[in-house]
C-alpha cells in the first residue's frame, strides 16, 4: 500500500488536513475513526469486488455457512461474498444470542 501524503489546508493556522491524492479533501481530525465502513458502501460498485474473496471472507464465510447450514461456494468473489455474509450473519443463532 502507498502512503498518503498530506498537506496543510489553505490556512496554516486551521489544524484540518487534506489528502493529496486526487481524491475527496479529508477535513476531520481522525478519518479512520469517522470513515464508512465497508458495510456502508454498496458492494456492487468495489473496484475489487470481482476478484476471489479474501482468506478472512472464506474462513468467516465457512463458518457462517456452518452455522446457518447454508452450502459454502468457494469461489465467490469479494463483492458475493460480502452480501452473503451479510445474509448469513443475520441468520446465525450464535450472532443473536450475542446481541
Amino acid at each position: 500500500m502507498s502512503q498518503l501524503q498530506r498537506e496543510p489546508a489553505s490556512d496554516e493556522n486551521i489544524p484540518e488536513t487534506k489528502l493529496v491524492c486526487g481524491v475527496d479533501e479529508m477535513t476531520s481530525e481522525n478519518p479512520k475513526v469517522e470513515a464508512p465502513s465497508n458495510a456502508e458502501k454498496d458492494p456492487d460498485t468495489w473496484t475489487t469486488g470481482g476478484e476471489p474473496m479474501t482468506g478472512a471472507q472464506a474462513s468467516y464465510l465457512q463458518t457462517l455457512c456452518e452455522e446457518t447450514d447454508h452450502p459454502f461456494d468457494p469461489e465467490l468473489n469479494k463483492a458475493d461474498a460480502s452480501k452473503l455474509i451479510d445474509e448469513l450473519q443475520g441468520k446465525s443463532k450464535r450472532l443473536k444470542d450475542a446481541s
